[in-house]
């Protein structure tokens, strides 16, 4: 704990040897030194007379926030000459309007003309309002800043240059912000062509480079740079091609084309590639970013800071593979080349897949070992996700006899018309289903998702991004590989991408221009993440599995502890798994109420009692904390109804729309519960485990939505579909069909084509 002006808060472990840039954006969190330029655009408001105080304020809330984890904050800050262009145009403002008075008698303010303003006397007039701006600000973080005026000069005499050193070092070793600025009071105008004057000199002509030189001088680990831009473009921003470049390499520039600077500063996009590259060639890692935009400006800084895919990052390590933004066009691209494919040789790609998980089942096994022996050592996951992340060789089997199930069932999905129109003579209209585009599927500890989610995606057409988590790195690897191996038997290779790269989660769901549908495979704090983080994507899943059984009065005894056994402890990891009992009032303390306790106590499943269950007991098991639990283990909360009616409430209040079971004897009890429960799948006397896309004949699954839109249940490959209307006419216009047109609609129901009986 370090204290400063009485203020404590706690310094962080960072510390690097400088020398060497960040090879990775998650890798910033680790930045102890850092610069934050502030461009002209970000600091003066749009009218270009004035300060932008909304913004800045925010901007330095995250610097002090930043500085009190006992980060070294600068800032290199432009907008002296917009403030004091603004107090000069006031003082002659009101001085004209005296004279005009004193000569005129009247003040017509709109006659008056203002001159042109000098920009050197303005930054004159604006330097010590702007710093004493700076002051207030910080000064109710309870942090000193410090004001600093640099010119060329500063940094080319050895001995001013070793002076402005000692100065930065003392304020930052007294945990005091320096604000640097070029004294534009006195600076003379830049000279042309003098960017870059070597490897050691860059030219200080504008904050770009000042903060450029700066940083390299101080050993800074990250300098970040503030325009009203997002980041560098391929091509002008605001031109139809123009794409947001994620990762900027040295050498890279030559494809870049740049526009215009921006509209005030002296520097434009140009001069900040030029400076940046400076810097990291310097040692210095950098981030281009946009410190405007009135969503993120708030953020931009400690979002960049904590490694979140904020602007452009350069850096000199370049990965072997291909960006993530690169996969997905490639999923993409491939995708469409799929969907083009004939239905039998999409089912023969997904057949291939098939017989290389059962061939080549000692190479995954082997692979699979490595990561089970790898989570075991880290000690990193529970037993329920070790048993996830583990495969065998039954587990293979039933995947293949899964996918040959896809494989078969999907000769007609891609192309098939579910409806046929005769709008008028000659104008017959088609409704056919057509792939939703690109995919990410984002799954957890469970490799054997992979195989099953690629033949789906195969199989409807679709393009399709699969990020796993780390723990299943060496199975997905291989799973991988393989389904690539069946994919190139008809030169569709690239449809399936594996997202290799350190890509976060959340920048993967701000992807919204390359992907069409999220689709989370894992934990309920991952979907719930997920479902937060997309912005502008569906995503196709379910935060919760709260599966009820209620056991009804006219239970059978035979049934009762089967279904329960086999719904609780045949996998209790599974979102399909039961995780409330809910027996009727009049069961308690009856020989099957006693059969199912004994039951549970056999398969070592701890009971939790609900509050009405507890309520009839003496000395009664701990009492559940919520009754929306997802145990995901040998656990589960028992809880007494007084009737079916009142099941069905426990179930809408408590449960999570997936899979409710009654069981009982009664047809009219049934049917009640099965109309009026509204769950993704309800069943009547069997296990909850049957909701599951392979049980359910759709060969495997992407997963189990409780979406109302779309797909709902077991999602195999319709709800990977959607459609598109085919329209079919013959020198039709619209204008035919008016009033007194020679056309009349029709809209005649026409017969659909045969379905493929294979």
């Amino acid at each position: 704990i370090r204290c400063w002006s009485n203020i404590p808060f706690i310094t962080m472990p960072l510390s690097r040897a400088h020398g060497k840039s960040f090879a990775h954006r998650s890798e910033l969190k680790h930045a102890k030194r850092i610069v934050v330029k502030l461009g002209s655009a970000v600091v003066t408001r749009g009218d270009e007379c004035g300060l932008a105080l909304g913004r800045l304020a925010s901007i330095v809330e995250q610097v002090s926030m930043l500085q009190n984890q006992g980060r070294e904050m600068m800032i290199v800050t432009s907008g002296a000459v917009a403030f004091g262009k603004q107090r000069l145009r006031h003082e002659i403002l009101l001085s004209q309007s005296v004279r005009q008075a004193l000569h005129s008698g009247q003040s017509q303010l709109k006659d008056m003309a203002i001159p042109v303003l000098e920009a050197r006397a303005c930054a004159a007039a604006g330097q010590s309002g702007l710093m004493a701006l700076y002051e207030a600000m910080f000064t109710q973080y309870s942090i000193c800043a410090a004001q600093i005026l640099v010119t060329n000069l500063d940094f080319h005499d050895e001995q001013k240059r070793r002076n402005l050193n000692g100065t930065l070092h003392e304020l930052l070793r007294m945990n005091i912000v320096p604000i640097i600025n070029t004294n534009d009071a006195v600076v003379p105008p830049p000279e042309p062509n003098s960017d870059l004057q070597g490897v050691n000199v860059i030219s200080v002509k504008d904050n770009d480079s000042l903060a450029a030189r700066l940083a390299v001088e101080m050993k800074t680990d990250l300098l970040i740079v503030l325009s009203d831009v997002e980041g560098l473009f391929d091509s002008p921003p605001g031109s139809d091609d123009a794409k947001l470049i994620d990762i900027f390499y040295p050498g890279d520039q030559q494809s870049v084309t740049f526009g215009t600077k921006s509209r005030v500063g002296m520097g434009g996009m140009e001069a900040k590639v030029k400076a940046a590259l400076w810097a990291l060639q310097g040692g210095t890692s950098v981030v281009i970013a946009n410190g405007t935009h009135p969503k993120i400006s708030g953020h931009v800084i400690t979002d960049i800071v904590e490694g979140k895919k904020v602007g452009t990052f350069f850096s000199e390590v370049k990965p072997a593979g291909p960006t993530v933004e690169q996969q997905a066009e490639m999923a993409r691209a491939g995708g469409r080349t799929l969907a083009a494919l004939q239905p039998e040789q999409r089912a023969e790609i997904i057949y291939r897949l098939a017989d290389l998980l059962t061939d080549q089942r000692e190479d995954i096994l082997l692979a699979n070992k490595k990561d089970l022996e790898e989570a075991e050592n880290k000690g990193r996951l529970a037993l329920p996700l070790l048993k996830r992340l583990s495969l065998s060789t039954s587990k293979l089997n039933s995947l293949a006899i899964g996918l040959r199930q896809i494989a078969a069932s999907s000769q007609d999905s891609v192309g098939r018309v579910i409806r046929r129109t005769r709008i008028a003579k000659d104008l017959d209209l088609e409704q056919v289903t057509v792939p939703i585009g690109v995919l990410l599927v984002i799954f957890e500890s469970r490799p054997d998702c992979l195989p099953q989610v690629s033949a789906l995606a195969i199989a409807s057409g679709n393009g399709l991004l699969l990020k796993g988590g780390k723990e299943a790195a060496h199975s997905n690897q291989i799973l991988h590989h393989l389904t690539q191996e069946a994919l190139s038997i008809h030169g569709v290779r690239d449809a399936v991408q594996l997202v290799n790269t350190r890509e976060e989660v959340e920048d993967l769901c701000r992807l919204d221009k390359l992907i069409d549908l999220i689709i989370p495979r894992g934990s309920s704090q991952l979907v719930k993440n997920i479902q937060k983080a997309a912005k502008g994507i569906p995503v196709m899943g379910h935060s919760e599995g709260i599966c009820h059984v209620y056991v009804d009065t006219d239970a059978s005894v035979e049934k009762v502890t089967r279904i329960i056994r086999d719904s609780k402890c045949e996998y209790p990891a599974a979102c399909n798994a039961l995780e409330t009992l809910l027996i009727h009032r009049d069961l308690l303390r009856t020989p099957l109420f006693d059969q199912i306790i004994d039951m549970l106590r056999v398969e070592q499943v701890k009971i939790h009692a609900g509050p009405k269950f507890a309520s009839y007991l003496t000395f009664s098991p701990s009492e559940v904390k919520s009754l929306r639990t997802e145990y995901g283990d040998l656990e589960c909360c028992i809880e007494v109804v007084d009737s079916v009616q009142e099941a069905v409430e426990h179930i809408h209040k408590y449960g999570s729309s997936h899979t409710d079971v009654i069981i009982t004897e009664n047809e009219k009890t049934a049917e009640f519960f099965l109309q009026h429960v509204d769950s993704a799948c309800v069943f009547w006397n069997a296990s909850t485990r049957f909701s599951d896309g392979y049980r359910f004949g759709l060969g495997a699954e992407v997963g189990i939505s409780t979406s109302r839109i779309h797909a709902r249940g077991p999602v195999g490959i319709e709800g990977l579909l959607t459609t598109k209307w085919l329209l079919r006419g013959d020198n039709h216009v619209v204008s035919d069909f008016s009033e007194h047109g020679s056309m009349k609609f029709l809209h005649e129901s026409l017969p659909l084509p045969q379905r493929n009986s294979s």
